[in-house]
């Protein structure tokens, strides 16, 4: 969704443009806010997607018989 919706490849490396994998996931909360506080990063988003862009990809989702919908 987010390839669809922001149109970005989110597996590509930012620095030098490599393809990444996906290695671990943490499904553990505490250990996320840890994280996200030892990098300092905040949860200011940007603006979102405009409503018909939503509605596109939902349509396209649904076209191809997708699941999650």
């Amino acid at each position: 969704m987010i390839q669809k919706v922001y149109e970005v490849d989110q597996m590509v490396c930012p620095k030098c443009g490599g393809q990444m994998k996906v290695v671990a996931f943490i499904t553990d909360y505490a250990a996320v806010d840890l994280i996200i506080d030892h990098l300092k990063l905040t949860f200011i988003s940007e603006k979102p997607p405009l409503a018909r862009v939503f509605e596109q990809v939902a349509l396209m989702a649904v076209e191809q018989g997708a699941e999650y919908f």
